[in-house]
């Protein structure tokens, strides 16, 4: 094929305005890399966990530990739980990434034990159905669990991490399917040398890099750089801002409000609907109420097709005041 040097120019001048979205050029981990992170990620996050969980517990210093992950089917995490367990899906990550945490009875039994001073030991028989004390340790140290998880994940963005929903039956919370390829951790729990306690962390195994810390860095960063942030984003999203409601607008001389004593009456005429304003803007307009015998306010409209462009001279008004 003969190019002519125009011809060839063109395309040399095309080159660098090619663009190509962060998904297809984001390179992942390799395998060394990803290694590394994993037994970096168990390492601190047995450590975080020691400190959280230890607060619950009495008797010495907790340590707490994560095995390497055993790459297993779904089915064989619902087989070695069992039918009956304490069994929680946690929200630990961005774009509701979620683990499942899973204790026996047993163990749940010797943990509240040791919350209440005793020596953790696990009872020779599980029983059929734990008791309120046992379930409500549970839920703390799953909570626990989700937001330590939460804390060192690779999120670009803080995620609060929390208990979605709990069941004594594992396939009910449908954390994964039965063929999937699930990380499955070993969690042990040593109380000195008096206690010992074993739970499971099992997670579906092409959602394990989005724990680490900056797994999603490269990703996340380009498709913030790629879309403008709006009202629920940015530095500015979390500033609480004053609003008014407006109950009325009208004039008055100077000479009447020079005039004013207290007991006069000045009668007001409330418009149907009553406009929502942060300083000059107007964000939305409402109809006056009550809830719970308090006056509210109920929001019928808001200005605008797009909430992004609504808001956009409030953000610019708000970036002005951050660079003065």
């Amino acid at each position: 094929m003969n190019m002519s040097p125009s011809f060839a120019s063109d395309f040399a001048d095309a080159r660098p305005v090619a663009q190509h979205c962060a998904e297809l050029t984001w390179r992942g981990p390799r395998p060394e890399e990803r290694a590394e992170n994993l037994a970096a990620w168990r390492r601190d996050l047995g450590q975080e966990m020691a400190q959280e969980l230890g607060q619950l517990f009495s008797g010495g210093k907790l340590k707490v530990t994560l095995a390497d992950p055993e790459l297993v089917t779904g089915k064989a995490v619902f087989e070695q739980i069992g039918q009956v367990a304490a069994n929680s899906l946690l929200r630990c990550g961005a774009d509701d990434q979620t683990m499942l945490f899973s204790l026996d009875y047993s163990t749940a039994l010797a943990l509240t034990d040791c919350s209440f001073g005793g020596d953790g030991k696990l009872p020779e028989d599980a029983p059929a159905q734990l008791p309120r004390s046992a379930a409500l340790l549970v839920e703390k140290v799953a909570s626990l669990m989700a937001q330590t998880i939460a804390r060192s994940g690779g999120a670009a963005e803080r995620v609060a991490g929390d208990v979605l929903v709990r069941s004594e039956s594992v396939t009910r919370l449908k954390p994964f399917g039965e063929e999937a390829q699930v990380a499955l951790f070993s969690v042990t729990m040593l109380m000195g040398e008096a206690a010992e306690w074993n739970a499971l962390l099992a997670i579906a195994s092409d959602r394990l890099d989005g724990l680490f810390p900056g797994a999603n860095v490269g990703s996340s960063s380009k498709a913030a750089a790629a879309s403008p942030s709006d009202g629920r984003t940015g530095a500015f999203a979390s500033m609480p801002l004053p609003l008014e409601a407006i109950l009325g607008e009208f004039a008055m001389s100077l000479s009447r409000l020079e005039a004013l004593r207290p007991g006069d009456e000045i009668p007001l005429a409330i418009e149907h609907e009553l406009p929502l304003r942060v300083g000059e803007q107007t964000i939305a307009h409402g109809k006056l109420g009550t809830v719970e015998n308090r006056m509210a306010m109920r929001v019928t409209r808001v200005p605008g097709l797009h909430r992004s462009a609504s808001f956009a001279p409030i953000r610019e008004t708000l970036m002005e005041g951050a660079t003065q």
